[in-house]
């Protein structure tokens, strides 16, 4: 893992625009904070394509079906908050019960939005959008991952929501790597334990892995970048090759990775699941790195989480 350290979201915007130079059918929207999403790299380069639809994400929303329905590619972008709180009965009625071809990009999403606080740190989203039929749900975790995403769900005919993060966060991934959309990457071997991350948790589970492996214990690390559709034969694979099994994400752990898991767990390999992840409970205002300790969501955790069940 490389020192370089990136937002998630400049990557997107990086991709954006390269997306737009290729496809003259990609046409960007964003509710008056492209500086903060970096859909404005796209703007510069392509005014005309480019909608400021100002603080009205519900009617941003409905817009963008419009122009899936003339044939344009709709990429969407404002916080995670909006995108999928405060639009979500556009997002539902408008996008995905017509199965629409929108790309919903959220930036800023879970506690690591740091200062902004409790109301724009949505840690429910992953939650909401994949339980909505017909929507594809993405978490990225770095540059080179970001950039397939933005590119492959171009290739999606229907509504994806891909979550970005507003934190620089360390490249785990060279340039170019491939991936696959509901297809996890598996780090090393892991024999004593399986630790599932996705967004921003996974440099943690990488970092965790290290500090076993110097306590002796050999982890895996599953980065699951496609909540829907869930790597169902990899979760399987995981519960019966390794006994611990741990998951740890940016987000509240009801309705998120976590219960995704368990999900595939109950019904195709019934096994016990450690869940790290918020709580159910809000955030509060403060730094990213400070809120991941006090929310439980850092390398430590997922060692201590691991050294407990070990014993």
């Amino acid at each position: 893992m490389e020192n370089e350290k990136k937002a998630t979201r400049q990557s997107y915007g990086e991709a954006l625009l390269e997306l737009g130079k290729k496809f003259e059918d990609v046409v960007v929207l964003d509710a008056d904070l492209s500086t903060a999403t970096k859909t404005s790299i796209f703007a510069k380069e392509f005014p005309d394509r480019f909608f400021d639809m100002g603080i009205a994400e519900q009617n941003m929303m409905g817009t963008a079906a419009g122009l899936a329905t003339a044939g344009k590619v709709p990429y969407v972008s404002t916080f995670a908050m909006f995108a999928a709180g405060r639009a979500y009965d556009q997002v539902r009625n408008s996008i995905c019960y017509p199965n629409l071809n929108v790309k919903i990009c959220a930036t800023h999403s879970g506690i690591t939005v740091g200062e902004d606080g409790a109301t724009h740190q949505c840690i429910e989203d992953i939650s909401l959008m994949r339980t909505i039929p017909n929507m594809t749900v993405l978490s990225v975790c770095d540059d080179a991952e970001t950039k397939w995403a933005v590119n492959e769900i171009y290739k999606i005919d229907g509504p994806v929501y891909l979550r970005l993060g507003r934190l620089s966060v360390p490249k785990v991934y060279e340039e170019g790597q491939k991936f696959e959309i509901g297809k996890a990457v598996q780090f090393g071997e892991g024999k004593d334990a399986t630790i599932f991350a996705t967004g921003v948790t996974v440099q943690e589970a990488l970092k965790a892995q290290e500090i076993l492996k110097g306590k002796g214990l050999d982890a895996r690390v599953v980065d699951i970048h496609t909540i829907k559709p869930i790597d169902e034969e990899m979760i399987v694979k995981c519960a019966i090759e390794t006994k611990i099994l741990i998951s740890i994400e940016d987000h509240n752990i009801i309705g998120g990775l976590g219960s995704s898991i368990s999900e595939v767990l109950t019904t195709k390999r019934p096994a016990k699941l450690i869940r790290l992840g918020i709580k159910d409970t809000f955030g509060r205002s403060g730094k990213a790195e400070e809120l991941m300790q006090k929310y439980g969501i850092t390398s430590e955790n997922i060692v201590d989480a691991i050294l407990k069940s070990k014993d």
